[in-house]
């Protein structure tokens, strides 16, 4: 069978996310594809797909976490291919749509038009297909929902909560103005004049100092299309990662607690964490990191628009990380990331980097187990 390995990519996604996740062993991989990024991106996540070969095109899962432009667009843009141009095929695509919401930013207009595309690409019984069809959503008591992909992946759910569900919904309402929400036949209309989308013309280690520093908490994000983020645990073959979307930490460590309590654990270890919202001072704090032994935080912006990741966020990691010292994984090396690099800021504060220094190819980082 040869070496288990899970490997995690962060594609050039400007200041959103496109993650790229391979699993398997070299007999027989397979891969997730998490979020788009913006559209002025998608030439990195089609340049991807170019790279998949004849007989082996699949995707056991695609992932659209919210729908944040910076995690949409480009989807909604690989989804506008005519499908006998589609350079890959998914066997399941969770997105909580209209449908899923009213059963129960923003960025509601997206979201119907890749409700769309679903419906007219993929069909029905492909959306939320692990979930039969309902929304993706953790219980307010009982397990956590886990779904288990080819060769044993297991992910566990962590977000959204029907709560934050239902904020959504009312975020929701207000934005899609130009049509009824889940009019899926009135949004491919409106989607087919969205050029943009258009592939052609048309549409077929803590010091004193930081201590201090951390006392200042960060207001929490109360964003609706934040809290809707699909956040989740992947396992597989021994090997453990976290992706938090852009969820709200206070949900995240509400279910990381439940799934500890389930295993009679006290931490939970992990390989990585792409961490929350591009590194947003709102998306973390120090009960969610309390709970997570990881030794590598990952980190997808090139700090357009809100010039994250924020200081204190990264303060919080190294200072409050279980794992000394942790690793923090930069997919651009730009203005608010490089100054992480400084050698003395380093040794005193406890922490290490590692960057991406290819204008092309994506971050990537690997795990094997025999």
């Amino acid at each position: 069978m040869g070496t288990a390995f899970f490997q995690i990519e962060l594609l050039h996604a400007a200041h959103g996310d496109s993650l790229w996740i391979e699993y398997g062993t070299s007999a027989r991989k397979r891969r997730v594809l998490i979020d788009g990024g913006p559209i002025g991106q998608y030439a990195f996540l089609d340049a991807k797909l170019n790279t998949l070969v004849d007989g082996d095109r699949s995707f056991e899962l695609v992932v659209l976490t919210h729908v944040d432009t910076d995690h949409v667009d480009g989807l909604v843009r690989l989804f506008a291919n005519k499908k006998a141009d589609w350079k890959f095929d998914t066997k399941d695509v969770w997105f909580n749509g209209w449908k899923h919401l009213d059963t129960a930013t923003l960025g509601g207009n997206q979201g119907e038009f890749f409700s769309a595309l679903i419906n007219a690409r993929v069909g029905n019984a492909k959306w939320n297909k692990a979930f039969k069809g309902k929304p993706i959503v953790v219980p307010d008591s009982g397990p956590l929902p886990r779904v288990r992909l080819a060769d044993d992946l297991v992910i566990t759910l962590l977000s959204p909560t029907v709560q934050t569900l239902d904020k959504m919904k009312n975020a929701w309402q207000k934005d899609v103005k130009a049509f009824a929400p889940g009019d899926l036949e009135a949004a491919w209309e409106a989607l087919a004049k969205q050029k943009k989308y258009l592939p052609n013309k048309t549409l077929l280690g803590s010091t004193p100092s930081l201590d201090a520093a951390l006392e200042k908490q960060a207001n929490p994000d109360n964003s609706a299309a934040n809290g809707s983020s699909i956040a989740f645990l992947a396992e597989f073959a021994g090997m453990r990662a976290l992706f938090l979307g852009d969820a709200h930490a206070d949900v995240v460590a509400a279910s990381i607690k439940r799934l500890l309590a389930e295993r009679g654990q006290d931490c939970l270890a992990v390989d990585a964490v792409k961490v929350a919202h591009h590194g947003s001072k709102a998306n973390i704090n120090d009960a969610l990191l309390a709970l997570i032994d990881s030794p590598n935080f990952l980190i997808s912006t090139n700090g357009d628009i809100f010039k994250h990741p924020d200081k204190e966020a990264v303060e919080r990691i190294i200072a409050r990380s279980v794992h000394q010292p942790p690793t923090l994984y930069f997919n651009y090396r730009v203005a608010s990331t490089e100054p992480w690099e400084d050698a003395k800021l380093q040794k005193k504060l406890g922490y290490e980097t590692v960057y991406n220094e290819s204008d092309t190819e994506p971050l990537s980082i690997r795990f094997e187990s025999a």
